[in-house]
C-alpha cells in the first residue's frame, strides 16, 4: 500500500515498535526528509537508522513545520510528562496516531482539543518482522483521506483492521496486543511436555519452536479457517485425537482462554481510567 502524504510525519518515541514502524515507513518509500524523529535515546539499531538516511532527530520543536501526522510511541506513562510539549506541533491540524496501550482517545483531546483527529491503534511485537497486527479506532473528526493515510502507514507493519467502538481495543489488546505472549507461552509449555516424556531439553524445545512457527505460517497463507486446519491433521483415534481429547475437554484450553482474555480486558480497561 503506498504511503502518500504532502507535510510532515513527526514519530514520537523511536524504540523497538516506532523503530519498526520507522523501517516499515522507509521500506515502503517514504521520503526520510519527510520524517521527523523525537526520542532523546532511541536502540542503536533505530539510531542508525535515523543517521543512515539523514532523518532528522530531536530538532527544536518550533522548527518542524507543517505537520501533517503526528504518531506517538511511548510507554503509557510517559504520555502526560510529554504531550504537553507536543501541543504546538497540533497548529497545523495533523492526525494524531497513538499506539499508546491503555491510553484513551479522551486523554488526547485534554491536550491537543476535542476537534482534534485522533486514532488510538494497538498493535503487537511481530511487527518488528513486520508480521503484525493493528487495531485502530479513529474518533469522529478523523477524515476518511486521514483514515486511509493511517492504514497505510500501520500497514508498514503488517494487518490493519478498523473497530467502529473505541471500547473494543481492551478486548484486542487481550486478544492481539497480548497475544505473542500467550504463543511464547504455549511453546514454553509444549517444551516441557516434550522434556517430561522424555526427550532431550534442546530437542524438545526445537521441535516445539519449529511446529508453533510453522503451523503459524501455514495458517496464514492457508484459505482454510484454524478449526479445518486442526481437523485435517487429527486422525480419528490417532494421537493427536488422544492429545485433543484433553485440550478439548470441558475444562480444558478455551475455559483458560476465556480467563485469561477476560482478565487481560479487565486490566486494559483499569489502565485506561
Amino acid at each position: 500500500m503506498s504511503i502518500d502524504f504532502k507535510g510532515t510525519l513527526v514519530l514520537v518515541g523511536a524504540g523497538k515498535m516506532g523503530g519498526a514502524m520507522l523501517e516499515g515507513w522507509l521500506r515502503s518509500g517514504v521520503d526520510p526528509k519527510r520524517i521527523v524523529a523525537i526520542d532523546p535515546s532511541p536502540p542503536s539499531e533505530v539510531k542508525t537508522l535515523i543517521e543512515k538516511h539523514g532523518i532528522k532527530w530531536n530538532p527544536p520543536l518550533s522548527g518542524i513545520q507543517n505537520s501533517e501526522v503526528l504518531l506517538i510511541a511511548l510507554k503509557p506513562q510517559a504520555m502526560e510528562d510529554v504531550m504537553p510539549s507536543l501541543v504546538p506541533l497540533t497548529v497545523s491540524k495533523p492526525l494524531i496516531i497513538s499506539v499508546a496501550a491503555g491510553k484513551t482517545i479522551a486523554s488526547f483531546q485534554r491536550h491537543f482539543g476535542k476537534d482534534t483527529a485522533i486514532i488510538r491503534t494497538i498493535p503487537n511485537t511481530p511487527a518488528a518482522v513486520g508480521r503484525g497486527i493493528t487495531a485502530m479506532a479513529p474518533n469522529p473528526s478523523v477524515s476518511p483521506a486521514q483514515l486511509q493515510l493511517a492504514r497505510a502507514l500501520l500497514s508498514a507493519i503488517g494487518e490493519v483492521v478498523t473497530v467502529a467502538d473505541e471500547k473494543m481495543i481492551d478486548a484486542c489488546t487481550a486478544v492481539s496486543g497480548s497475544g505473542p505472549a500467550y504463543v511464547f507461552y504455549l511453546t514454553e509449555c509444549l517444551a516441557a511436555a516434550g522434556a517430561k516424556a522424555g526427550l532431550p531439553a534442546d530437542l524438545a524445545l526445537q521441535l516445539a519452536r519449529a511446529t508453533v512457527a510453522g503451523a503459524g505460517e501455514l495458517m496464514r497463507l492457508s484459505s482454510e479457517t484454524p478449526s479445518t486446519l486442526r481437523q485435517n491433521v487429527t486422525s480419528p483415534n490417532g494421537t493427536t485425537h488422544a492429545a485433543l481429547q484433553i485440550l478439548m475437554a470441558e475444562n480444558g484450553m478455551q475455559l483458560l482462554f476465556n480467563k485469561a482474555i477476560a482478565a487481560a480486558t479487565m486490566r486494559s480497561r483499569e489502565l485506561a481510567s
